[in-house]
């Protein structure tokens, strides 16, 4: 458990700060890890290798994937069902959310109010009315909250961000984002869940109650009960990007299209998607997502007047308009274009990191509730335009 030295509690206390969580780089962190599957099990073999941070407890309601997350974890780890226990240990600092979307926010509040540290897979919010009283928990309770939009970390995001800061671009009148891949992960059969291992009333939390289903226990992102679909699952990474960059938190209004072309009576939210979002400071953000075609992967591209900014998870690239320059690039990661992950940069570990250095210092993490309910607003916007078939406007509050 961590503690505050004398020292330093006595520095907080003359500012008139709390005294929590104020370590030094070599006292241990200790982490619980709630919903321990896929996705936690990545970031938790990330965790492990930052230095003084032990995994000490692991949560899920499904007991395979509890057994897996124990033994990412430290030998002595404590598992539990309930999440609130894991909130109750006076011996956990801090916890890693890595539950279904349903629950981010729920759980979020929760362990602010416990006290605990927090990072939280994305999006961080399930529908737009939650995006206040997470914020508000993060700021009433003083916690460190990090939502995992990793882009925030990673070398190249940060000194493209710098290059529009200083007119690189010239203005930028639009936006293009995609997120396509090909994927036969829509084909419904059995997944191998046995049913007696799962808690399933606690899996549905604040969903509508429903009969256990397997194939919505394995793919739940594509369900509106829990998930919201391409949109809150990719997008709102780079839909991010854009917030941060141009300094705005929302969208205007929103338009949208979709359709299931290959998960048609099998997933509820579209295969394939395309949004437009019209934002304030004039300018148009156009996102396409796909299952069906994986042509430009998951890229981001900023069309100024002088020049146009293309990033990945992997590099950036700049491409004058004519007679304004000449091309340059950042490369880190080795492969083609697009691609979802890259050998370099380790974008997990370095989100990871600066979220734990940011519990030792108190200072705020690269992206905060704040950011993290911003972008999830412009997702949500869009999936209420596909959905009613109308142009969605934001509304203030």
């Amino acid at each position: 458990m961590l503690k505050t030295s004398a020292g330093v509690a006595a520095g907080l206390a003359a500012f008139g700060l709390p005294a929590v969580n104020a370590l030094g780089a070599n006292e241990t962190l200790n982490v619980g890890c709630i919903g321990t599957g896929g996705r936690c099990r990545t970031l938790m073999q990330s965790l492990a290798k930052i230095p003084n941070v032990r995994i000490v407890a692991v949560c899920d309601i499904y007991e395979a994937h509890l057994d897996l997350g124990k033994k990412l974890a430290d030998p002595k780890a404590t598992t539990a069902k309930n999440y609130k226990d894991i909130l109750d240990s006076k011996d956990i600092d801090a916890v890693l959310i890595g539950s279904p979307d349903h629950w981010h926010v729920p759980m979020t509040i929760d362990a602010c109010a416990a006290g605990k540290d927090v990072y939280v897979e994305k999006p961080l919010t399930h529908n737009l009315e939650e995006g206040k009283a997470v914020i508000e928990a993060q700021n009433k309770h003083k916690k460190i909250v990090q939502v995992g939009t990793q882009q925030r970390s990673m070398p190249q995001f940060e000194k493209a961000r710098e290059l529009i800061k200083d007119g690189r671009l010239g203005k930028i009148y639009k936006v293009h984002l995609t997120w396509n891949r090909n994927t036969d992960r829509v084909k419904k059969g059995p997944q191998g869940v046995d049913p007696k291992q799962v808690d399933w009333k606690a899996f549905l939390g604040n969903a509508p109650k429903q009969d256990f289903d397997e194939y919505k226990f394995r793919n739940w992102r594509w369900f509106w009960d829990f998930g919201n679909g391409i949109l809150t699952d990719l997008m709102v990474h780079y839909i991010d990007v854009v917030h941060w960059y141009m300094g705005v938190d929302h969208p205007l209004q929103a338009t949208a299209i979709g359709d299931n072309y290959i998960s048609k009576d099998i997933w509820e939210t579209p295969d394939t998607i395309q949004t437009l979002l019209a934002y304030p400071k004039d300018f148009q953000v156009y996102f396409e997502g796909t299952f069906v075609n994986a042509r430009n992967g998951a890229m981001l591209e900023f069309m100024g007047a002088d020049a146009t900014l293309y990033l990945d998870r992997g590099r950036y690239e700049i491409h004058p308009e004519r007679n304004k320059g000449k091309v340059e690039e950042f490369i880190l990661g080795t492969g083609k274009r697009g691609a979802d992950f890259y050998d370099k940069p380790d974008g997990e570990l370095l989100h990871l990191t600066n979220w734990v250095d940011c519990v030792r210092s108190r200072k705020t993490p690269n992206c905060p509730a704040e950011a993290g309910v911003s972008a999830a607003g412009a997702a949500h916007l869009g999936n209420q335009a596909f959905r009613s078939g109308k142009v969605a406007v934001w509304k203030e509050g």
